[in-house]
Formats: C-alpha cells, structure tokens, sequence
C-alpha cells in the first residue's frame, strides 16, 4: 500500500470566531493512488489523529491506526482502489495547529488558540485537498464527531462529493451527551495543574483532570449492557493498582473493581498522548455543531446536496442514537436524496463503529462501490423480512433500569 504523510502550511486562516492565524498547519496522510476520481477523504473522531490505516508515519501518537480493519488493501475502504487522505483536525495536537502549537513569535499558543468549530475543520480539509490536487470526492466517511464533520460537508461543499457516510454520529448532541461533556471539561479546567491553560513548559501538566476527562468518555462509548457483560461488579486480580488517583481512607475496605482498574489504565494511557487544552477545544466545537445552522431545519441546510448518502448506526448506541440518524436520513429524504439508514444491532454502545468491522465494512464497501442499492446496504424505510413491519430504530440508554 503506497502511503505519504507530511504538513501542508495553508498561510493565513480566519476561524468562525472571527479570529485568525497567521499559518494554518495540517498534518495529514494518504493510502493509495489517486486516479483523479477515486479519492475518499475520512473524518476522525474525537481524539483520533491523521494515523487512521496501517502504521503510518509514526507521528501521529498511536502505535496502531485507528481504523485499521476497515482502511486497507482489500478491506471496505479498499486502497488498491481508492486514494484516501485523512486530516488531523485543527485544535488538536498530532501536527496540525492547535493550542500546544507555536505561534509566529516562538510561544505556545495555550488558550490564545483561536476556539474551532466543525465548520472550521470542514473548511481546512477542503484546502489541504486543495493543494494535494484533489477536486471532487468519491466520499466523505466519518465516524462519531467525524460523522458530524461528513454531514457538514454535505451541507457546506455539496458538489464536492458524490457520497457521505455518516457513521454513529447525529446532528446535534442531544442535551445530555452535553451535560457529560460540560463535566469532562470541568475536571480539566478545576484540575490546579491547567493554571489557566499555561501549564506548557512548567513540568506539570493537567493529568488528573484530562484523565477523569477521559474516563468519563469512556463511559459514554460503552453501552449499559456491554459493560455489564465486560465487568460485571467483578473485583480486580490482586497485582491490580489503585493509586491513578487518591483515595479515601475506607477504599482499602472495599473491593478495587473490574470497571475501575479498566478505566484507570484507559485514562494513564491518554494521557500520556493527548494534550489537555485540545480536549476542551474539540468538545467544545463538537457540542456546539448543530447541523441546521444558519438555515430553518436539517432538510434545508443539505438541500443542495445531490449525491447519495448512507447512515449507520448502532443499536446499543446512547452517545449517538439510532433515533437521531434517522432525524438525518429523514432529511435527506426530503429532499429526494438516496439515502439508506442502516441500523446494526449491537450491544458495543458508540465504540461499535471502531470494534464491530464485520459489521461495519459489507455496508460500507458496498455503498462505495454501487450506492444506497449495495447489496449489503439496507435502510430502514424497507419492511422487515420476519414481520413485514417497518423497522423501529431502538436505543439503550445508559440510565435505564
């Protein structure tokens, strides 16, 4: 698989707040060979990075690409086919510019970063494609809030591809999902060590909080059942640590649990590759997306997009519901889009679209290759084959009893 990574510096960019910088850096990487039609542009998720097939360069923090099972030779992003290219995202901090970047004089930018929106991510991909000489996409394919920036896409550039598949993903937070975020950003931001966001160069970063961050992140992702099923009320084994954070004096009484030892090693491990300030920048524009923007509803705001579309969504998903693709698929309906909503039953919660490839990649591969009529493509306008009903999108929520 021919792959290329580097830093294209875009010069002067204006942000949606109304702020600038002076020059935009984007990190990026590409598999395969671009034909002049076959290019895939894939949106990350959250604190996911550029590295989304294969090794990659190195540089971007992960030992292992994100989505490996479904980039690749011969998997449902085929590289021996398609040219794909993936974008870190403003804000963040595996190479492109963001609050632990440089300003021109040599400072950490820390919080004088200018805040990001999607829009703003949405705007930066297409001129890194821009000066890759990528015109037109086969597709824009994004997971989570990467599913989000596939949607903006559709929205912002509709005659810049001819599909988008927007996976787990909605098109606003519901309010909930911001409530759990507004706390993250809270254990960052209360935590002694941020000092403002000027914590760069002191030795002490902000770990505690990002890593309750972090932790409350993954609660999100998982499901009520699949937890359940992962940890039960399981104690850890005996050579299991407790000491991620201070405890109280009773802790020693009581049992060190499965899902505790499970959470702890899960936030030691971000920690040690993400930055702090970069959380909150990208949940911030994450929680502020709201697909409608600037127009009276969804319908309207992907009204001049005239490729096709596919939705895919998890059953066990409570982060990003199954309920909710459907409100977007409804829109794209109305206006007389191919568009197919296709629901996996799942137990997995959010992180499905990351753990679940054989579910994820016959739906995929056939969309790229043939549309919303791929063989493995279903929708949920069809009848169900056991009932003859219409399927009826479910979700388990994590508070339910």
């Amino acid at each position: 698989m021919k792959t290329d990574s580097g830093t294209v510096e875009l010069g002067r960019f204006d942000f949606e707040s109304g702020d600038e910088i002076e020059n935009l850096a984007v990190a990026y990487e590409t598999y395969g060979e671009f034909d002049g039609e076959n290019a895939i542009l894939v949106c990350h998720a959250l604190t996911g990075s550029q590295n989304v097939a294969g090794y990659g360069s190195g540089t971007a923090g992960q030992a292992r690409a994100w989505w490996n099972d479904i980039v690749g030779p011969g998997k449902a992003i085929d590289t021996n086919e398609y040219y794909v290219v993936c974008a870190n995202l403003p804000g963040s901090c595996y190479g492109t510019s963001g609050p632990s970047s440089e300003d021109p004089n040599g400072e950490v930018y820390g919080t004088d970063f200018p805040p990001v929106t999607v829009g703003d991510w949405t705007r930066s991909q297409r001129l890194l494609l821009d000066e890759l000489g990528v015109g037109r996409l086969h597709a824009v394919v994004g997971g989570s809030v990467g599913g989000m920036n596939a949607l903006d896409w559709a929205k912002r550039y509709p005659d810049d591809a001819r599909h988008i598949v927007s996976i787990a993903a909605a098109a606003r937070l519901d309010a909930q999902c911001l409530a759990l975020d507004a706390i993250a950003r809270r254990s960052i931001t209360t935590d002694p060590n941020w000092n403002g966001g000027e914590y760069y160069g002191t030795g002490d970063r902000p770990t505690d909080g990002l890593a309750l961050a972090r932790q409350i992140g993954h609660v999100m992702y998982l499901s009520k059942a699949s937890m359940e099923q992962k940890f039960g009320r399981r104690a850890a084994g005996r050579d299991a640590r407790r000491d991620s954070f201070p405890s109280d004096p009773a802790a020693a009484f009581f049992p060190y649990r499965d899902v505790e030892s499970y959470l702890d090693y899960q936030a030691e491990k971000f920690v040690e590759r993400f930055d702090a300030n970069s959380y909150l920048y990208l949940t911030r524009a994450m929680d502020d997306y709201d697909l409608a923007e600037g127009y009276e509803d969804d319908a309207r705001a992907l009204a001049a997009f005239e490729g096709e579309a596919l939705l895919l969504s998890f059953t066990g998903d409570w982060h990003f519901t199954t309920e909710q693709s459907e409100s977007v698929a409804s829109a794209f309906r109305a206006n007389d889009v191919p568009v197919a909503h296709h629901v996996i039953d799942s137990d997995h919660g959010h992180d499905a679209f990351l753990v679940e490839p054989e579910k994820v990649g016959p739906p995929l591969r056939d969309f790229l290759d043939s549309g919303v009529e791929g063989r493995a493509v279903h929708d949920t306008d069809e009848p169900d084959p056991d009932t003859g009903n219409d399927f009826a999108p479910v979700h388990a929520s994590l508070f339910s009893q």
